[in-house]
């Protein structure tokens, strides 16, 4: 066996082993965290508490204070922030898509079928992909339009048919919908290093400074949190489309996706939901009704 393709083949699994890990730490991070935002007894009229809770974990009880103000010196030097489980998913992704899809760009991401288009456009417009759909979902988010959730979810549910239909005409089927994933995954990395983590910065350092902190930087960090949360279970879903062709290679595989999409965002909401107490059961049993739904469509308009 060559040098070049063994160390290839190595330098994959490793990646493709790190972007799992990393990506079930950071997903776990998000589900936690806006779980127990969700779960803290916010009925508290204390100066310094805005919530607090109790977890029980391998036979002790832990005490969860969300707190107004900043905590003493020697705790912010010590502070633990999750960033590098989102850092070391996009890293390594990226990665992966340069040495396995970009060096293979004419086999992996062409599809004379779809189009007729040279390698070197093929990564071109994959990049472009990325950079673009970042810049307008940050422009939306900093705009009037991210204060009406049902407006703002519209018009990004909307980007995402448009955008699976393009790239749907432009790759192979497999890259096409890996692509929806790459650019759902580079916004929810965008998120967090962009606006949750210097924002967080922009406290704590306000903190030691013994400044109050501008509030903003917390809703705004929040908003884009609450964000990738919702994006979990179709970026999972598009993580694991290799082993679902009939989905994948169907004609109709750009709107499928979508509806997927929706479904997943459907059954995230009711878990959200839970999690504050309210119980719509109706919401949950809706997106399993919608998958099923789905499924029998499928059979029967097969390609």
């Amino acid at each position: 066996m060559d040098f070049l393709p063994y160390t290839l083949k190595w330098l994959e699994l490793v990646l493709r082993w790190g972007h799992v890990l990393f990506a079930i730490l950071w997903v776990g991070n998000s589900f936690l965290f806006n779980y127990l935002d969700n779960k803290l007894n916010k009925n508290i009229t204390n100066d310094h508490i805005d919530a607090e809770g109790y977890l029980m974990h391998s036979g002790y009880y832990y005490k969860l204070t969300r707190l107004k103000t900043s905590p003493p010196l020697d705790y912010l030097n010590r502070l633990v922030i999750f960033k590098w489980q989102s850092y070391l998913t996009f890293i390594t992704g990226i990665l992966l898509l340069i040495i396995v899809y970009y060096y293979n760009s004419g086999v992996l991401m062409v599809d004379k079928r779809v189009l007729q288009i040279s390698s070197a456009n093929a990564i071109a417009i994959s990049l472009a992909s990325l950079i673009l759909s970042w810049f307008i979902y940050d422009f939306l988010c900093k705009s009037k339009l991210i204060n009406n959730n049902i407006v703002f979810s519209s018009i990004i549910f909307f980007l995402l048919i448009i955008l699976s239909f393009i790239l749907a005409k432009i790759f192979g089927p497999k890259f096409a919908f890996l692509s929806v994933g790459l650019i759902i995954g580079t916004n929810m990395f965008g998120n967090v290093f962009t606006v949750i983590i210097p924002n967080q910065m922009n406290i704590i350092n306000s903190s030691k400074r013994n400044e109050k902190f501008d509030t903003s930087l917390s809703l705004a960090a929040k908003q884009r949190s609450i964000h990738n949360n919702y994006s979990t279970f179709l970026v999972l879903f598009i993580m694991l489309s290799g082993h679902y062709n009939f989905i994948v290679y169907h004609k109709y595989n750009w709107l499928i996706l979508c509806l997927v999409g929706l479904i997943s965002v459907g059954a995230r909401h009711y878990f959200n939901l839970r999690g504050r107490n309210i119980h719509r059961l109706y919401i949950l049993i809706s997106s399993i009704i919608a998958l099923i739904i789905l499924a029998v469509l499928l059979l029967i308009f097969k390609n």
